[in-house]
């Protein structure tokens, strides 16, 4: 299931009206130190499962 170019950007509007352009900056960062560290615990759960 993929949300593709439209949705994501219907979606960034839908959050620019919600939080309004002042906040994105800071739920962008949030979201992206998120992702990283959801990403670091998956691959650590890979590492575990190999060896």
């Amino acid at each position: 299931m993929s949300i593709g170019f439209p949705g994501l950007i219907l979606i960034l509007i839908v959050a620019l009206v919600i939080f309004g352009p002042s906040k994105l900056p800071e739920i962008g960062k949030a979201f992206g130190s998120s992702l990283k560290e959801f990403k670091k615990a998956v691959q650590g759960m890979n590492d575990d499962t190999t060896k």
